[in-house]
């Protein structure tokens, strides 16, 4: 089974204080879930219609295992409490074997 990857962009960041919340709740739920971050924070360099808002990279053991980590319990937490503070695009995609 291939590895996962789990890449969340923010493309726009409406209340800082709903954002450092849902921070605090998403950060465990995904490493008690199995996820190790990769990378996180704004990117270097953007090109073409790259965003330059906070980016997240997740690692999964399976595509199964990221969904289910969405579908958790925990993150379901985490994202009551970003609410409206944000609007994200988020992708699972397999590894490359």
């Amino acid at each position: 089974m291939a590895k996962a990857y789990w890449i969340n962009t923010y493309v726009a960041v409406h209340d800082e204080e709903k954002l450092a919340a849902y921070v605090a709740l998403a950060g465990p739920a995904m490493r008690a879930a199995g996820g190790t971050f990769l990378a996180r924070g704004n990117p270097a360099h953007a090109f073409e219609s790259g965003t330059t808002e906070r980016t997240t990279l997740i690692e999964f053991e399976s595509v199964e295992a990221a969904v289910a980590a969405y579908n958790s319990s925990d993150y379901r937490a985490a994202r009551a409490a970003l609410g409206d503070g944000a609007e994200r695009e988020i992708r699972i995609i397999e590894a490359l074997d």
